[in-house]
């Protein structure tokens, strides 16, 4: 299956990824400015992305119909949590984080 058949708002989540790139350099430029009286104008958001849905398919096939999206374009669920440490430096660190922690406990 092509990309374009299984996501059919692939171009809005391209464009709502672009959006919130915009927003984010305008909310950098304000705070190394050093949080200046006004705030920044931000542009608004395009009617059409309004009420963009996760789009990811679940479980059961269908496409997840969660609009609380992040700024990756998808939910909680289907990208936005973190997956952990993926290099050997970070799994170190990691376990010896977690060793650490069992040390202190009496």
């Amino acid at each position: 299956m092509n990309a374009m058949q299984t996501d059919p708002d692939r171009e809005r989540r391209r464009r709502w990824r672009e959006y919130h790139a915009e927003h984010d350099r305008l909310a950098n430029e304000w705070r190394e400015r050093g949080y200046q009286h006004p705030p920044p104008v931000y542009p608004p958001m395009p009617h059409d992305l309004i009420g963009l849905t996760c789009g990811a398919r679940t479980r059961a096939g269908t496409p997840c119909k969660i609009t609380s999206i992040y700024r990756n374009g998808r939910c909680k669920l289907h990208g936005g949590l973190s997956t952990g440490p993926t290099s050997a430096q970070g799994k170190a660190r990691s376990a010896s984080n977690g060793m650490a922690k069992k040390k202190r406990t009496p």
